[in-house]
């Protein structure tokens, strides 16, 4: 089940980018050809998904090597290479942590090819890692025919495949115990409604998709059993910087008594801030808000906020799942033993 990836790589080191904007009306493949497309790409949401940022920043890093080689000095363009592509998305750690991978591999002296193939790992690495959380994530949570509610989208589309939340999900239909996934739409720009369900759809997973607002009624109405999402920035003390929105579903999970789960790999986690304050919190277009398909749905000069993520304290959350095992509260020891 699910072959789906948010990228495409040719035997000739062609690489291409599934464009996210234009799904679930159209599948268009987008080739990016150089490390300046790539941070275009990622800017502009071709790609989006804390690994898939990540991954899709270590391609491009090769590219930016590849281009070096007609540069007259190459170590001061590849710090132009590297300092692009992180300034595309200030929130998701991976893209910094995958960049790290790539530039410590560089400064040993290697060359395309090494660097293309590093790139490939992380991509491979992170699909097995989706896979394992999954396992890990299906067997702590109990129950069957199990109603789970997500947000945003955390599946094979963000990820090198499977998916973080989405792969606890896929565990837990392989296993016969899922009745049904509700994909919250995740306002402004519908990646619950358009990528999450379009997967689920795609994989013959039932899923229903509801209003960001329903999630409070339908915990408190007895609807849901538990709430899994990924993240794009885990603190050191378990604090989970996500989609917008992602803190008012933990809100009202915790208030109900219902289990909010995390479910991201090790690379996620940011070893260097102590919580969640110090995570940056990306402000994109009010247009993103104000629009929808490019149609106004407001009054004319009516301004808007468009907050990307916000963090959920640690105490909301009931465990993480990650590629090395199921972490616990507290969580700030649990994560040091990864560290």
């Amino acid at each position: 089940m699910n072959s789906l990836k948010p990228f495409r790589i040719d035997n000739d080191f062609k690489f291409f980018l599934l464009d996210q904007r234009l799904l679930p009306y159209k599948e268009v493949w987008v080739l990016i050809d150089n490390y300046q497309e790539m941070a275009a790409a990622i800017k502009d949401m071709i790609v989006r998904g804390a690994p898939a940022i990540g991954i899709a920043a270590a391609f491009g890093y090769a590219m930016g090597f590849r281009d070096s080689e007609n540069s007259p000095d190459g170590n001061i363009y590849m710090k132009d290479v590297k300092k692009t592509l992180a300034a595309t998305r200030p929130t998701a750690v991976n893209l910094f942590w995958a960049l790290e991978r790539m530039s410590t591999l560089y400064s040993t002296g290697t060359d395309f090819k090494t660097l293309w193939n590093e790139a490939f790992s992380i991509a491979l690495e992170d699909e097995v890692a989706c896979k394992t959380m999954g396992k890990f994530g299906a067997d702590h949570i109990t129950g069957t025919k199990l109603r789970v509610l997500t947000h945003c989208n955390a599946g094979a589309l963000a990820t090198g495949g499977w998916g973080t939340a989405l792969g606890v999900i896929r565990e837990l239909h392989a296993q016969g115990r899922l009745d049904v996934v509700y994909s919250d739409e995740t306002r402004p720009r519908q990646q619950g409604s358009r990528l999450t369900a379009w997967e689920l759809k795609r994989d013959g997973i039932n899923v229903e998709m509801t209003t960001d607002t329903m999630a409070g009624h339908m915990m408190k109405s007895g609807l849901i059993d538990c709430a899994i999402t990924g993240a794009d920035r885990i603190a050191s003390n378990g604090d989970t910087a996500n989609k917008i929105g992602t803190y008012q579903v933990a809100v009202c999970a915790h208030y109900n008594k219902i289990p909010f789960y995390i479910a991201a790999p090790v690379s996620t986690i940011d070893f260097s801030i102590p919580d969640g304050s110090f995570i940056k919190i990306e402000e994109r277009d009010e247009s993103e808000v104000t629009h929808i398909n490019g149609e106004i749905q407001t009054a004319e000069g009516v301004k808007a906020r468009n907050f990307g993520f916000d963090v959920t304290e640690n105490n909301l959350i009931s465990a993480i799942f990650t590629e090395k095992g199921t972490l616990l509260p507290p969580f700030n020891t649990a994560i040091l033993t990864l560290r």
